[in-house]
């Protein structure tokens, strides 16, 4: 007679309390464990796996962190990818935030034992790197500051924008009804393509409680256009609100034509708004940077308490801007020709049909539209990216001319071994 090894099959709780699975339950849990269990229980009872093969089955099928976000290789040839978490934090700031986990005298004077000021040091560094910034504070994204702007300075009064600058931000948001949400009202001046100083002056009265200048960052007008300078408008003697998007603090050799903060604060803007997760390698938020009493208006106002920032986001600012230089920047700075090296021994590591190529490559973020950075990267067939999608370590690149392109220059040196295992394990799949 034979037995039927399904009903061999293992109790739930005999599994769970196996000594080879104790570590992952206290890593990630007795019910994010038992999950997988019940999944590779099912299968031994279907007889698609062996009695004393599901606890391997189960540790193989474990998560290494217990969270459904996945460590991805950004072969996208963008440097600040949206869809992929925009600007990936440094070493540095990795470990500040493993620091800040825990318990932290975020708000604490371990001297005098009493309530501390939140984010001292942070914000120090940020005074720091933006000099020209007389007073500095910090939210919770981009938008976050420009709304705190609004809510504070705006209810019930004017804001004068131009035209060409009432940009959509990405997902379906938009600055002006952004700004009218705080209850504004704005007032547009100029054409879609073209705005002079006069009309800005023709706009501006009692009624208005700034002007607002926003860098169009994800798209470019070319042609017939004009647009008034931030020094130009500081003459009109009402407050300037730049916001400059990218979150660049000062100028950039490959960036010519990208506002940064230290410039316009140069110029006159009474008050610069940016992120901090893109151009400027850091966490998602947003920066508030000049005038002195200004920012310490908005820092009391009482929506700013809807808009504070964490632990973890101090501690990655704070070592984003005394650390090394962040992934973003180390890209923004990269030799092509140390790209193409890189791209070479990748296509030597992987075999035939992997080739080295040199290609072109975008800031992204909504930073330096239509700017291309030189680059390289493992040329491959298309039918591949989906494979590599699914890769243990999903590695995502570009299809340009019917080739999947993984550039380098997102891509840490560290990589790059990552990079060919996944590539040669697709290969080998498809062969």
């Amino acid at each position: 007679m034979t037995t039927d090894s399904r009903r061999q099959t293992p109790r739930t709780d005999t599994v769970l309390d196996s000594p080879a699975l104790r570590e992952a339950v206290v890593r990630l849990g007795r019910s994010r464990v038992k999950g997988v269990v019940v999944q590779c229980l099912d299968a031994c009872r279907r007889g698609d796996l062996a009695a004393d093969q599901v606890v391997p089955a189960v540790l193989a099928s474990l998560p290494s962190a217990n969270t459904s976000l996945r460590r991805v290789v950004n072969a996208t040839g963008i440097l600040v990818h949206t869809n992929l978490g925009r600007a990936p934090l440094s070493r540095a700031a990795t470990e500040a935030v493993l620091v800040a986990a825990g318990a932290t005298d975020v708000e604490l004077d371990l001297t005098t034992g009493r309530r501390g000021p939140r984010g001292a040091a942070a914000l120090s560094a940020l005074a720091a790197a933006v000099p020209d910034a007389g007073g500095v504070h910090v939210v919770n994204n981009g938008a976050a500051a420009l709304a705190l702007v609004a809510c504070a300075l705006a209810p019930g009064r004017e804001v004068v924008i131009a035209r060409g600058e009432m940009v959509e931000i990405g997902d379906g948001f938009r600055i002006p009804e952004l700004v009218e949400s705080a209850g504004a009202r704005l007032r547009e001046v100029g054409t879609t393509n073209r705005v002079r100083l006069e009309d800005y002056r023709a706009a501006t009265s009692d009624r208005t409680a700034f002007v607002l200048k926003v860098h169009p960052s994800n798209f470019r007008v070319e042609g017939f256009t004009s647009e008034v300078a931030v020094a130009d408008l500081a003459e009109l003697g009402v407050p300037v609100v730049a916001d400059i998007g990218s979150g660049l603090l000062a100028p950039h050799p490959r960036l010519p034509a990208e506002p940064d903060a230290a410039s316009y604060l140069r110029a006159g803007a009474t008050l610069v708004t940016a992120s901090g997760d893109k151009l400027l390698g850091g966490p998602q938020c947003g920066l508030l940077l000049g005038d002195r009493a200004l920012v310490e208006r908005l820092r009391r106002h009482p929506f700013a308490r809807a808009l504070r920032v964490d632990k973890l986001t101090l501690a990655a600012l704070e070592a984003t801007l005394t650390g090394p230089v962040p992934p973003v920047l180390a890209g923004l700075a990269a030799d092509p020709a140390r790209l193409l090296d890189r791209a070479r021994r990748l296509a030597e590591l992987v075999g035939p049909p992997a080739a080295a190529v040199a290609s072109l490559a975008a800031v992204g973020g909504g930073g330096a539209p239509g700017v291309t950075l030189p680059s390289a990267a493992v040329a491959l067939p298309a039918s591949l990216a989906a494979a590599l999608r699914s890769a243990s370590t999903p590695v995502v690149g570009h299809i340009e001319d019917d080739q999947l392109l993984l550039d380098l220059i997102a891509v840490p040196e560290a990589d790059d071994d990552t990079v060919a295992d996944a590539v040669r394990a697709v290969l080998a799949q498809e062969r």
